[in-house]
């Protein structure tokens, strides 16, 4: 890693870097990266190449950033102060303005989330680096890389960790063709031997929780545009089309794309670890209104119960005074339906965690298929196998055909609310060593 410049102080740190860690620490690139899979180690390496710079450039100001200030309150700044705390290195942090000063060298490092990337015009850094780099936007890489002009500095260095997020400016400036002065380390997937020490099954683990190509993306670290092409890409007619009828004894699920054209809804039943769509109903031009009196028509009793879903707009107030599902609320008083819950999100989830995980649910990376569709559900199935997003983006494209994407997003707030898991593991879970 080169010579010790004079006047700078050695601390011994207990660190056993992996070998692509190693790679990315004895790399003297001015700007440099650490790519890899989740459970590689990149927010150890984050935090260790840190320290190392503020030993390097001592009374010198540095910055560490992350995507959000929850991300960076959370985990990293989290894992800086473990290793901290572990190593018995004395430091002083002033949380009114995020700063924590090392005290063998007098350096300072501001802690910064970058999602208002303009307040990171000012002062001179001698280093910064910036966790979970996929999730920031390039203006703010670029502000920062403009601070890097400390004239007292020993070693000027900008570096980033991240997970591969498709064909975006990451991979772009460090990976597909390097900017001058740019060098990534790509870590292997299976490489962390602490955490399989840990944790054996890891893997096998995300294989179940994860579609086929997200696997690859999240747990191998390859780079993929997940967000180009089908939206629904593990849906397969041959599995996941299968005849299903209605339960009397269970519970029958509804969930809601409030669209007056078309008004959408798909009907849905949890049978074990499977999620069985059996119907659904489209009805051009109509109201909410409308909506439940056919959803009468079809299912004037349910004695197991009734659990209603859809969009967190739909609490929203109407031009009748009510909300969606005030209306629906009003509908099953009128009608009798005694056994009603609603659950109903605060806010929506990202598209990209619905769409990973509706994925997930069509065909996981293991195989198991933990969802089927009655082919009574034409609309549902087209939307399947045609909903598309806008060219190099996670937006989903609704203008091609105005018809499409209402039912998978009303299954998806469904599939949101059933079937999610929090996984007691990974990066932001536990330590990896």
């Amino acid at each position: 890693m080169g010579g010790i410049p004079d006047g700078v102080r050695i601390r011994d740190i207990e660190y056993r870097p992996l070998p692509s860690q190693k790679r990315f620490h004895e790399s003297a690139a001015r700007f440099k990266g650490f790519s890899g899979p989740i459970g590689s180690g990149k927010s150890q390496a984050l935090c260790h190449e840190a320290i190392r710079l503020t030993y390097l450039n001592p009374g010198r100001l540095g910055l560490i950033g992350a995507p959000t200030y929850p991300m960076l309150r959370d985990a990293t700044l989290a894992s800086y102060g473990d290793i901290l705390h572990v190593n018995r290195i004395p430091y002083e942090y002033n949380k009114a303005e995020n700063l924590l000063t090392m005290k063998d060298t007098g350096s300072r490092i501001l802690f910064r989330s970058l999602d208002e990337f303009e307040r990171l015009r000012g002062t001179n850094l001698a280093w910064f680096g910036v966790d979970e780099l996929t999730y920031t936007a390039e203006e703010a890489w670029l502000r920062l890389e403009g601070r890097l002009r400390d004239p007292l500095a020993s070693r000027l260095c900008g570096f980033g960790v991240w997970t591969p997020k498709g064909y975006d400016w990451v991979y772009r400036r460090f990976v597909k063709d390097p900017v001058d002065g740019y060098e990534a380390v790509i870590a292997a997937p299976f490489e962390n031997w602490h955490l399989l020490q840990k944790v054996p099954d890891f893997y096998e683990r995300l294989k179940r929780s994860y579609d086929a190509r997200f696997f690859e993306q999240e747990a191998l670290g390859a780079y993929l545009s997940l967000n180009s092409g089908l939206v629904y890409h593990a849906f397969d007619r041959e599995v996941n089309v299968r005849k299903t009828t209605f339960d009397p004894m269970l519970p029958l699920l509804w969930a809601l794309d409030f669209n007056v054209d078309p008004m959408s809804s798909v009907m849905a039943q949890q049978r074990g670890g499977l999620l069985a769509v059996v119907d659904e109903i489209v009805l051009p031009g109509a109201s909410t209104q409308e909506a439940c009196d056919e959803f009468q028509v079809r299912y004037a009793t349910l004695a197991a119960g009734i659990v209603v879903y859809g969009d967190a707009s739909g609490n929203a107030r109407q031009t009748t005074g009510l909300s969606d599902y005030a209306v629906i609320r009003e509908f099953f008083r009128r009608q009798g339906y005694r056994n009603a819950r609603f659950k109903v999100p605060m806010s929506n989830p990202s598209v990209r965690d619905r769409v990973t995980l509706m994925n997930t649910q069509l065909k996981a990376a293991d195989g198991v298929v933990r969802m089927v569709v009655d082919p009574r559900c034409r609309e549902l199935i087209r939307d399947f196998e045609e909903v598309t997003f806008k060219p190099e983006s996670s937006v989903i494209d609704k203008d091609r055909d105005a018809k499409r994407s209402h039912l998978s997003d009303a299954l998806g707030y469904l599939v949101w609310q059933e079937c999610r898991r929090q996984p007691p593991f990974g990066e932001q879970q536990q330590r990896l060593f």
